[in-house]
């Protein structure tokens, strides 16, 4: 296969890699832990610091307590429902040491979604959050459930009283406790067996679990750790994660990547409270900052963030959904530090390309070791400038959807490439660029017009805060295009904004 991006990839970049530094992630987290030590490796605010030690030493009492009292056993799916709170991290490293498929869960979730993702992961244990144990128990009769534990804001420091070790119902606390006097026999694993089931909606039915598996999730960190290395300081980086752990970008790359990397990772359990956040961020001296489009925005809207103290910081990576030019601009008039994009999805780990240049928008070149395809809807390659499906090859792509043959089938190309249903190209440059969700389009008069691209032009509008585009039916154009908008100052009116995209956008648009 040709990659014509390997002429222009960044300095001392390889695209082969030892793939074979980790066993499984249970190597990667002792190995970790053995070199940073007492560093404070996962940090809560107002609570005390977590060290790569203590990292160690907890989660394997909580490995023993799923193993040795509720009889956890390889392969066993442990669902983890929580906020980004030193906990998440405790709990799930401790499921990994057990063996066992971590089943990640928003703790937002309504009880007809809870319900689906419990039952169709076969889930037995549930480590959640106490505020979202209101939606479980309205569902918990209909589902596999029998063992729950419960996490409060600062568990790690709570004490533990009397504990009855029969009970199925115990506080994360208590099961560390009871963990503490057992054993573990750290089964074995490798880069085959199964480490999350990752839940993604795609854009219609019911969500489907990628399998992720020990080996996927390493290779992406590595091809990670590879492709950005001149921006990566081992044992000298300083994160804050406000995107949500149980989603694959800030699991994969803040939660696992940067444990790896030493870094010190400050969690932000409610990023929606900007102003507590930004004081957070006021207090540290960030280096490397990862976000969403939306969170950027927010960001840049909360008084006091343009008064940090941005001179350390060195890389900040935006994904999870395009990043708006306007934005990106915004983002480097206050911090002085481009934004980069890059892209990946659930079913890959989740990073498939990034765009380090800090030039344009676009989602750069793919990782090492990875092959991304244009092709059209028969699934033919496309020449560079075309706009066609993005399909992707390589070490970091999922198994296959959890017990879902069919929608692993229609996944997949013959030839073994992840069909994305994200529509992009490739420039001269053998960079790539996002168009749209193939299934996002919206068909005017036969023209195809793109959400992505009406947004995009109405984040440059002044008074305006974001909007989102959509197609609805239309009797003259069978579809036409409607604009939601929301304004931050009280005088702009309808008028204003269709004025604003006749000057940017062509007529059908």
């Amino acid at each position: 296969m040709t990659k014509p991006w390997l002429k222009n990839y960044p300095n001392n970049v390889n695209d082969d890699i030892n793939l074979g530094q980790y066993g499984s992630l249970v190597d990667l987290l002792k190995t970790s832990s053995s070199a940073y030590g007492d560093n404070p490796a996962y940090i809560q605010p107002g609570s005390k610091d977590l060290s790569f030690t203590e990292v160690e030493t907890l989660s394997q009492h909580f490995a023993a307590y799923l193993q040795n009292k509720l009889q956890v056993k390889k392969g066993d799916r442990i669902a983890l429902m929580c906020p980004n709170l030193q906990s998440f991290t405790v709990a799930m490293w401790g499921i990994i040491r057990a063996g066992a498929v971590q089943v990640n869960v928003n703790p937002l979730y309504t009880p007809r979604e809870l319900e689906h993702q419990l039952n169709d992961a076969q889930v037995e244990t549930i480590v959640i959050f106490g505020m979202s144990l209101q939606t479980l128990n309205q569902v918990v009769e209909q589902t596999s459930v029998k063992n729950i534990i419960s996490v409060g804001m600062d568990e790690l420091s709570a004490e533990v009283n009397e504990i009855d070790e029969h009970s199925n119902q115990l506080s994360f606390a208590q099961a560390l406790a009871i963990g503490a006097k057992e054993t573990l026999v750290e089964p074995e694993l490798s880069a085959e067996d199964y480490a999350f089931l990752q839940y993604t909606g795609g854009t219609t039915g019911l969500s489907k679990g990628a399998t992720l598996t020990h080996g996927s999730i390493i290779a992406n960190i590595l091809q990670y750790k590879e492709f950005a290395k001149a921006n990566i300081e081992p044992g000298a980086d300083t994160m804050i994660t406000a995107i949500p752990m149980y989603h694959i970008f800030a699991l994969a790359v803040n939660t696992l990547c940067y444990f790896s990397l030493g870094a010190r990772n400050i969690l932000i359990a409610n990023p929606r409270d900007m102003a507590s956040f930004v004081k957070v961020w006021q207090q540290n001296k960030i280096t490397f900052f990862t976000g969403v489009n939306t969170l950027f925005n927010g960001l840049l809207h909360t008084p006091g963030f343009a008064d940090a103290d941005f001179s350390e910081l060195k890389l900040v990576v935006g994904g999870g959904a395009a990043v708006q030019q306007a934005v990106a601009d915004k983002w480097r008039e206050v911090t002085g530090v481009p934004l980069h994009e890059g892209y990946g999805l659930s079913e890959t780990s989740p990073i498939v390309s990034l765009n380090l240049s800090g030039n344009s928008v676009g989602i750069g070149f793919p990782l090492p070791m990875t092959d991304l395809s244009v092709r059209d809807d028969q699934g033919n390659p496309l020449p560079q400038g075309e706009s066609g499906e993005l399909c992707v090859k390589g070490p970091q792509v999922m198994a296959g959807y959890w017990n879902n043959a069919e929608a692993t089938a229609d996944a997949m190309s013959e030839d073994g490439y992840f069909k994305t249903g994200d529509v992009g190209y490739m420039d001269e440059r053998g960079a790539f660029h996002i168009v749209d969700r193939k299934k996002d389009m919206i068909l005017v008069s036969g023209f195809n017009v793109f959400p992505n691209e009406i947004e995009a032009e109405m984040a440059k509008m002044p008074g305006i805060l974001e909007s989102a585009c959509v197609g609805v039916e239309d009797d003259k154009t069978g579809e036409a295009v409607k604009l939601f908008a929301v304004k931050e100052q009280a005088d702009v009116t309808e008028q204003d904004v269709i004025e604003f995209c006749r000057q940017r956008l062509t007529a059908y648009k």
